[in-house]
């Protein structure tokens, strides 16, 4: 099991397959949105355990298709 309880910047873009660049964490630090941070120094740190929170209040939930429903009362 991994120990590692805080990411660093490059460490969060990679989580999300880069798809969140430094400079959008940056901006989102600036304007105060996006995941909790730790800021220590210079250091910028990011809990694993508020990025797995900001992950689900940002799920999104689909319905289930007519079809899926149809099929499984056959």
């Amino acid at each position: 099991m991994d120990d590692k309880k805080f990411l660093t910047a490059e460490e969060v873009s990679d989580r999300y397959r880069g798809s969140i660049s430094l400079g959008t964490l940056r901006n989102w630090r600036a304007k105060r949105i996006g995941p909790a941070y730790l800021k220590l120094g210079k250091a910028v740190l990011y809990p694993i355990e508020e990025l797995e929170m900001w992950d689900q209040k940002n799920t999104v939930a689909c319905r289930a298709s007519t079809r899926s429903t149809m099929d499984a009362g056959e």
